[in-house]
């Protein structure tokens, strides 16, 4: 079981392309701050499933504000990227549904090639791990203007 008393976010990330994924994690952590957890899975196919074990192994009281999915799915040569990249979106949507009051963003990087993945990596990264924030802190306000303090 998982403890812990503040509300925090959580980095789920794959396990291929070690380089590219510890940028990525690194500038999520660095848009996020310090109130955040890591949880790796071995690909992409994995990040929804290895959330909602998670999510299910909470304590209680412990307060999950959001959920960023870090991986990169580059194009082979076989049909095996249109498969992860459709069933990885559809997964990742599919538990937001489940989980509504955790606020998910699917930073899954999907290209062509590598040239492309430099290119969008960090763009990519720093706009979502934002956009996360964001929401997360226009969510804590408007409770607080209700008079809800969660």
């Amino acid at each position: 079981m998982i403890r812990r008393r503040v509300p925090y976010h959580l980095i789920v990330h794959t396990s291929w392309y070690k380089e590219d994924i510890a940028k990525m994690i690194e500038i999520a952590e660095k848009q996020l701050g310090e109130d955040t957890s890591l949880l790796s899975v071995p690909g992409s196919l994995e990040l929804a499933a290895g959330a909602k074990r998670y999510i299910e192994n909470l304590g209680e009281g412990v307060l999950l504000r959001g959920i960023i999915f870090c991986g990169i799915v580059i194009r082979g040569e076989t049909s095996h990227y249109d498969l992860v990249t459709q069933e990885t979106f559809r997964a990742i949507g599919n538990l937001a549904l489940e989980f509504p009051h955790i606020y998910m963003v699917n930073n899954v990087i999907c290209v062509e090639n590598k040239e492309q993945l430099i290119e969008r990596l960090e763009k990519n990264t720093v706009n979502n791990s934002n956009a996360l924030k964001e929401m997360i802190f226009n969510d804590l306000n408007a409770n607080k203007d209700r008079g809800i303090l969660i």
